[in-house]
């Protein structure tokens, strides 16, 4: 998977910094096993790791890693395992799919950033493991460089639930059926819910309003992280999705948009429609999705 930094490095010098040291290179670092990649984006003087334990009741958090070294031996114990799982998936393109991080705020040389993990990956033998939890960072700027003093994690990726993917708001019929021809999607669900979240039609833009992506694999990746971005500021996640609608340029890259789109969303898919029609100059895929969530 292509790994695109969202924010610009020259308009936005320190955002693209934090997202760089955040995302690709820790994503990298744990994916290899290798802590010397990330070792010096810490600052290990008063450095403080709190562990959410999945609840959003704050008297359950608590200081699991009081110092770098003993958060060193879990991150590697932590990579090890994953390393050694039978994914179907790539571990770097697993992370890359699941980690979202939109939200940084910068007062000076502090900044507090919300690293997001929402999606799913599949090992080998059909197990579907659930990634639904967010950490928060604390960062300072030294000599230029941003580095971690801190972060609260292993929390919730919405404050009302436990922090596991559950699917309480979507189930297809037993007796429902479609054509053998049908693709990554539900012929009808029932959905039960409190609120529903409506994002517009997203596509491979990003925040500076340039294009990206050079073919119908990449743009799709793209989309569907600018829908997952959408759809978490309203408190849902691709797990939430009961409809989408797909608007693509050329329909003769039909499979290969799917081969893409089926990696996003565990069972039961949403339903879907979709069409073949003109397209803004330079994109070749629209997405928009309807979710379903509870209070």
């Amino acid at each position: 998977m292509k790994i695109i930094n969202p924010f610009n490095k020259d308009k936005d010098k320190d955002k693209a910094q934090l997202w760089e040291m955040l995302v690709e290179r820790d994503s990298l670092a744990f994916a290899n096993q290798d802590w010397e990649m990330v070792k010096d984006d810490f600052v290990v003087d008063h450095f403080m790791g709190i562990h959410g334990n999945f609840e959003s009741n704050p008297d359950l958090w608590k200081i699991s890693f009081p110092n770098l070294e003993l958060y060193k031996a879990e991150w590697l114990k932590q990579a090890k395992e994953f390393a050694n799982e039978n994914w179907i998936e790539k571990p770097i393109d697993i992370l890359i799919k699941v980690t979202y991080l939109d939200y940084i705020e910068i007062s000076g040389n502090k900044a507090l950033l919300h690293k997001k993990f929402s999606g799913f990956a599949e090992k080998i033998n059909g197990e579907k493991v659930p990634f639904c939890w967010q950490t928060i960072y604390r960062c300072v700027k030294v000599n230029e460089r941003w580095k971690i003093s801190g972060f609260t994690g292993y929390l919730p990726l919405n404050v009302t639930t436990k922090g596991f993917v559950e699917y309480p708001t979507k189930t297809s019929p037993t007796r429902s059926s479609q054509h053998i021809t049908a693709g990554p999607y539900s012929p009808v669900l029932k959905v039960n819910t409190s609120n529903i979240v409506v994002i517009s039609g997203q596509a491979s833009i990003d925040n500076d309003g340039n294009i990206l992506g050079d073919n119908i694999e990449e743009q799709t990746e793209l989309t569907l992280r600018n829908c997952q971005k959408q759809l978490l500021t309203g408190g849902a996640s691709f797990n939430d999705v009961f409809k989408v609608n797909v608007y693509i340029k050329d329909i003769k890259n039909w499979d290969r948009f799917n081969v893409i789109y089926k990696k996003y969303f565990d069972d039961p898919k949403p339903v879907r429609t979709a069409v073949e029609t003109g397209l803004i100059e330079g994109l070749l895929v629209e997405i928009e999705m309807w979710a379903a969530v509870k209070n």
